[in-house]
């Protein structure tokens, strides 16, 4: 047998994951509610804007699907400093650089700063990847701690204790994925105030769920940072309603001037992979440019829905939850003893039993996301209202099992 890498045989994304057996049990004929994945447009009443598809429709009927510049069409570089800019910091169309969603932006940061023995801070818990990517090349992911009990509310003196000089990328995820947390002013300049201690630290600021923000508090890291590096992250993906275009950009935010070689490595990086998709490129190039009013309705919908599964939460035993302030995403604590020391076992049943399909917050850290489960609150109410009725039904039925 040829052996597989040990960088591959390792990953895990437990998002998808979950999705294996659930699959085996669609092909059986069960029909299963998919709470698993951040995936908006997958849920009724949430498209993507016909201005943006038309945009995308009328480059493909054109002909105008070939290669584009490696770093970005030229118009949608410059319409994403704009938009960055408008968030309180000068960012150029130089400083944008287009990848294949916010998933490849991070390959292509990890690929240009990581050596050896280096080290990436990012929360716990996390979206998967920040944990899976930096060792192919040979970091590791250390995770600093989210106050569960707290809103998770980032551990500054956590992060403080963990910081030395191989640590080379700070991440913050904001709104958080998958807790909802929204790191505000205060806490972030806490965190640049840490991290200019370290001169060859960088932050990573995963902003792609920005505009989803309940709390009032959300602000783009790159405009209260005066001397720290930042990598702005942001896509089409969640805000604009179109995940599966795969287009996202890093924005670099250099205020000391220290990042000439590594913005050289990105590009050439950039250059090596050829582009991102041109059509969903000039989508996305619609939806900056375009009216954003219909934003205002599907926030209304998200926010609806958030409040329909915070009510529900509330009367079910054997669960908590801190409300999040942003993004759609619920972490769950399970309290009943059986299923708080295995989420996953929790949610294999679950899915078993009652055919709902939600993620393991272990899946988002073995150790700071264990006893939770990760809820994605976009579908439609009498969906909702459904799974959390099969969910308050598996939790009595298991816990009168076990007595």
């Amino acid at each position: 047998m040829i052996p597989v890498s040990s960088r591959a045989s390792t990953i895990e994304y437990a998002i998808r994951d979950v999705v294996v057996p659930a699959t085996k049990l669609e092909s059986e004929g069960h029909s299963i509610i998919k709470l698993n994945i951040g995936d908006p447009i997958a849920y009724p009443g949430l498209p993507t804007p016909r201005h943006m598809v038309e945009a995308y429709s009328a480059a493909l009927l054109d002909g105008n699907n070939g290669y584009s510049p490696s770093y970005g069409m030229p118009d949608l570089r410059k319409a994403i400093a704009a938009d960055e800019s408008s968030k309180g910091w000068p960012c150029s169309s130089d400083d944008v650089y287009v990848c294949h969603g916010v998933t490849e932006a991070l390959q292509i940061i990890f690929a240009a700063t990581l050596e050896e023995g280096n080290k990436v801070l990012a929360p716990g818990p996390h979206y998967p990847p920040y944990m899976a990517y930096p060792q192919m090349y040979g970091a590791t992911t250390i995770e600093y701690a989210l106050k569960s009990d707290d809103g998770w509310a980032i551990d500054l003196d956590d992060i403080e204790s963990k910081m030395d000089d191989d640590v080379r990328l700070l991440v913050l995820i904001n709104p958080n994925n998958p807790t909802g947390n929204v790191a505000g002013a205060d806490e972030i300049q806490k965190l640049l105030n840490i991290t200019k201690k370290w001169p060859n630290c960088m932050i990573v600021a995963d902003e792609i769920y920005d505009a989803l923000d309940f709390s009032g508090k959300q602000v783009s890291v790159a405009s209260l940072s005066e001397d720290v590096p930042v990598f702005s992250l942001n896509g089409v993906s969640k805000v604009y309603y179109a995940p599966g275009w795969r287009i996202g950009y890093l924005a670099i935010h250099d205020p000391s001037g220290v990042l000439l070689n590594v913005r050289d490595g990105i590009e050439r990086l950039l250059r090596s992979r050829l582009c991102a998709s041109t059509p969903a490129q000039l989508g996305y190039l619609a939806g900056l440019n375009g009216n954003r009013d219909w934003m205002n309705e599907h926030m209304s919908k998200v926010q609806s829905r958030r409040q329909l599964c915070l009510d529900r939460i509330s009367k079910i035993d054997g669960l908590e939850v801190e409300a999040p302030g942003g993004a759609f995403y619920m972490f769950v604590r399970l309290t009943d003893e059986m299923w708080s020391k295995n989420d996953k076992e929790f949610v294999l049943q679950l899915l078993h039993q009652e055919h709902v399909l939600v993620v393991h917050g272990s899946g988002f850290s073995p150790e700071k996301g264990a006893g939770h489960i990760r809820i994605v609150y976009l579908a439609d109410e009498k969906t909702l209202n459904t799974a959390f009725d099969r969910i308050d039904s598996f939790l009595q039925r298991n816990r009168t099992a076990k007595k």
